[in-house]
C-alpha cells in the first residue's frame, strides 16, 4: 500500500510542476501594458502570405530582432521613417501575393489538372517572393546604415544564431 501511495503521490507531484511550468510560462508572455511591441503588428508587420521572403514582414529577419538593439529614440524614428518610406511597395507585393495564391489554388484545384498552368502560377508566386526578398534586402540595407557597429554587430549576432535554429522563414 506504501508504494502505491508513494506512486501516488509523484503523480500528483509532477502534475502540480507541470500546471505551475504551465501558468508560469502563460504569465510571462502576457503582454499587460496594453501596448504592442515595437517594429511589431500592425499594418507594415503583418505577414505577407503563404511563404516566402515577405512572410516574415517588411524587415525580413532583423524586424523581431530590432527591439533587441537597444536602439535611441532617434534611431526608432529612422526605422519607422524607412518603413513608412516603403510602405507603398510592401502593400503593392502583398496585393500582387495574394493575387498570385490565388491563381494559383485555383490552378490546384481545378476540375482540370494541367501541370503547365500549376508550373506557371508557381512561378508567379517565386517571382513575387523574390521581389519581396529583394525590397526586404534594400530595407535591411537602409536599416544597417543607421545603426552603430556594435549595433551591427549584435544584429548579424542574432540572425545568425536565428538562421542556426533552422528558422529561416522558410
Amino acid at each position: 500500500m506504501s508504494e502505491r501511495m508513494r506512486r501516488f503521490g509523484l503523480g500528483i507531484g509532477a502534475a502540480l510542476v507541470a500546471f505551475g511550468m504551465g501558468a508560469g510560462v502563460l504569465t510571462a508572455t502576457q503582454n499587460t501594458s496594453g501596448q504592442q511591441p515595437p517594429f511589431s503588428g500592425g499594418r507594415m508587420g503583418q505577414p505577407m502570405g503563404r511563404g516566402g521572403a515577405g512572410r516574415m514582414g517588411p524587415m525580413g529577419l532583423i524586424g523581431p530582432l530590432v527591439a533587441r538593439l537597444g536602439l535611441t529614440e532617434a534611431q526608432n524614428d529612422q526605422v519607422k521613417s524607412i518603413l513608412q518610406s516603403h510602405a507603398d511597395e510592401f502593400a503593392a507585393i502583398r496585393t500582387r501575393e495574394a493575387a498570385a495564391h490565388q491563381a494559383l489554388d485555383a490552378a490546384i484545384t481545378a476540375d482540370t489538372l494541367d501541370d503547365a498552368t500549376i508550373r506557371q502560377k508557381s512561378a508567379d508566386v517565386a517571382a513575387i517572393d523574390a521581389d519581396a526578398a529583394v525590397l526586404g534586402a534594400h530595407v535591411r540595407a537602409e536599416v544597417f546604415q543607421i545603426l552603430t557597429p556594435d549595433q551591427q554587430a549584435k544584429a548579424k549576432q542574432l540572425m545568425a544564431r536565428r538562421g542556426a535554429g533552422g528558422r529561416r522563414g522558410r
